[in-house]
């Protein structure tokens, strides 16, 4: 008897389990097709609206212009604006010819670094397969490393070109004259880029293994600068920015790409690491370099596996890695080798398999093919305590309220309306309305409005296992919002999560917070003002990736981490309170994460004003103050997850004008 009551309640429990699965599928579901939706009225409203479009393309050109000046001049407040941005675009311009060949060593410099004594001169073996390598390009990589300023390396080249193409083992020949670093082998038969660069791993004797396509170039100082990390940081996996060039010419740059330090968010994500990946030997104990069944993005599934292992990944933010663009290279284009879209899903997935994750879902991005959304599986249903402070201005609170209620797919919620000081009749009116509504409490905060101090309260009132703090002037945009942020919430290793917050004319309010941004040198939001239709830098506002700090007017965080935290500092009454708390969080070694899928409108300080004159203004600098006292150190260190190329006075990733 007693056994067949333990399988009943274990079928039961399993069809709970499937159900759920289902449901959160087919809220995810609906919510990518109101996207979709969201997204082909956008296009369609385009094409209405535009009554030039039967029209010649130049004059359609014409059009196009004259509406970009148009946005320019909304996001920039006035003509000056405009034309400041556009003269910053004409310095920023002049500034990337400093990454190209202007950026190498002078002859002294050079010098100077060949002399330089580490306490480890590490030798770094770099990889390099070959096959049906032009003359040009198998030069100027081959002429790359002999230039390298720090000289213990070795070139391990393995060979599969067809005998159409005999002349490349006869240019390595004419190298290895010129040096006894270059090892090489003629191999029978083209085994493709894992087979190749697997036979070059048996050659190379290096305490660091180092990855080079043969099409492309190395900075003459990137040795130089990774053996620095190895003995100033204890690096075991380097990487550093990398740039893309046309035409034969490094200084003739497509696309400069500025990353971030580690982030394993956005690595699962996206293979943001890429280039020109260095690791420690012994990383590979007991582990193939490449796995052929990932060709086509076995590097990103090497990188996942690797700096899984890792003690140190040490991110060097230069460019030290020029990336050619030519026809058939996935530096041109994707789908020049379409199959690797279907690897690079093939190795997210099997590194969150060996990370214990189960039921996701893996799918391409409107920002690219190998730019991933991931979809974990929500485990349980546990009570989400939904915090929102008031004072009056029912006018925004119910319309907040009324999107959670009926746009929301998850159900295990409650809302605590934090009461601060209200005085108009319509308020209390409104608060009886909500006693009918189970789902919704109301508490009193007495004493002057202090943010903190009133999540905090809520805080105390919550009966979840998650906190969600949210402005009363929010609205819900996508209907499984709440699964979107707790599907990162939920895991160990995440502290707090917040959401893509738009302003009403759906250009940004929140994507993220960036420590030091902005004129206080405190912290800002990335990306700010743009359209929601914008993908971000690199793709960046189409993924989930780790940040320093989201708004808390959308946070959600694990009740347990809030208290473990100490809540939200008090002596941050308006401002900074959140970026504080997602900092202490940080500090105990929580990651924050951002997602762009739980969308929101936000109706920024419509309840308080913005902070931009008379005693806001005095308060704020105090705060900011207090902020950059607090956590001097972190600000001086730089955002991890924001290059140091980077802008601190703009939010668009501009790049940082010397």
């Amino acid at each position: 008897m007693g056994n067949s009551m333990d399988e009943k309640e274990i079928n039961y429990q399993e069809a709970y389990e499937r159900e759920h699965l289902r449901n959160a599928d087919l809220a995810g579901r609906v919510a990518d097709l109101e996207a979709k939706c969201d997204e082909l009225d956008y296009k369609l409203n385009r094409i209405k609206n535009n009554p030039l479009w039967k029209m010649s393309a130049p004059l359609r050109r014409w059009m196009h212009f004259i509406i970009r000046q148009k946005n320019r001049l909304k996001n920039c407040g006035n003509l000056k604006g405009v034309i400041h941005k556009l003269q910053y675009k004409k310095i920023e311009r002049a500034a990337m010819a400093g990454f190209g060949t202007k950026s190498f060593p002078t002859p002294e410099q050079a010098a100077q670094e060949r002399a330089k004594k580490f306490p480890r001169m590490v030798k770094f073996s770099i990889l390099t397969p070959l096959y049906n390598t032009p003359e040009d390009f198998l030069r100027e990589m081959l002429d790359s490393v002999m230039n390298q300023t720090y000289e213990n390396w070795e070139l391990c080249l393995s060979d599969g070109s067809d005998n159409a193409h005999g002349y490349v083992e006869g240019i390595v020949r004419e190298y290895q004259k010129k040096s006894e670093k270059i090892r090489y082998r003629k191999l029978e038969k083209n085994e493709g880029i894992s087979g190749n660069t697997n036979h070059c791993l048996k050659m190379a004797t290096g305490d660091y293994i180092g990855l080079l396509d043969n099409d492309d170039i190395l900075h003459p100082s990137t040795l130089y600068e990774y053996v620095k990390a190895v003995n100033e940081k204890g690096a075991d996996y380097i990487y550093c920015d990398e740039t893309t060039y046309k035409s034969g010419d490094i200084n003739k740059m497509l696309t400069m790409h500025f990353k971030p330090d580690y982030a394993v968010d956005n690595l699962r994500a996206n293979n943001y690491i890429c280039h020109f990946s260095v690791f420690a030997k012994g990383l590979l104990d007991g582990m193939e370099l490449f796995r052929s069944r990932f060709d086509g993005s076995q590097d990103h599934d090497m990188i996942l596996r690797l700096t899984d292992r890792a003690e140190k990944v040490v991110h060097i933010p230069r460019i030290l890695y020029y990336w050619r663009s030519h026809p058939g290279s996935v530096a041109s284009d994707i789908t020049a080798k379409p199959y690797a879209i279907e690897a690079a899903k093939g190795a997210v997935a099997d590194h969150l398999k060996r990370h214990g994750f189960e039921h996701f879902q893996i799918t391409s991005t409107r920002a690219f093919e190998t730019i991933f959304k991931i979809r974990y599986q929500i485990i349980g249903s546990p009570l989400i305590s939904i915090i929102i402070a008031n004072k009056d201005h029912v006018s925004d609170l119910k319309p907040c309220i009324d999107s959670i209620l009926e746009k929301s797919t998850y159900e295990n919620f409650e809302i605590i309306v934090v009461e601060n000081n209200s005085t108009e009749k319509a308020t209390f009116d409104y608060y009886d309305e909500l006693k009918e509504n189970e789902k919704v409490r109301v508490v009193r905060f007495e004493g002057e409005f202090n943010y903190s101090a009133i999540n905090n309260l809520g805080a105390l009132s919550a009966k979840g296992d998650y906190l969600l703090l949210l402005n009363n002037d929010t609205r819900v945009i996508t209907v499984n919002w709440i699964e979107e942020l707790l599907m990162y919430a939920q895991r160990k290793d995440v502290g707090a999560v917040g959401g893509k917050l738009y302003y009403a004319d759906k250009t940004i309010q929140h994507a993220g917070v960036v420590l030091g941004l902005g004129a206080h040198r405190t912290a800002g939001h990335s990306h700010y003002g743009q359209h929601r239709d914008n993908l971000g830098y690199m793709g960046r506002l189409c993924y989930a990736q780790n940040v320093s700090a989201v708004t808390g007017a959308c946070l959600l965080v694990k009740k347990a981490l809030f208290e473990e935290a100490g809540g939200l500092d008090e002596t941050f009454a308006v401002s900074l309170n959140d970026v504080d708390f997602c900092l202490k969080l940080r500090e105990k070694g929580y990651l924050n994460v951002f997602t762009p899928f739980a969308e929101l409108y936000h109706l920024e300080s419509a309840s308080r004003g913005l902070d931009d004159n008379g005693e806001k203004a005095l308060r704020y600098n105090r705060e900011s103050e207090r902020f950059r006292e607090k956590w001097e150190e972190a600000l001086q260190a730089g955002d991890p997850y924001y290059n140091v190329n980077f802008s601190l006075d703009r939010s668009d990733f501009a790049l940082k004008i010397q």
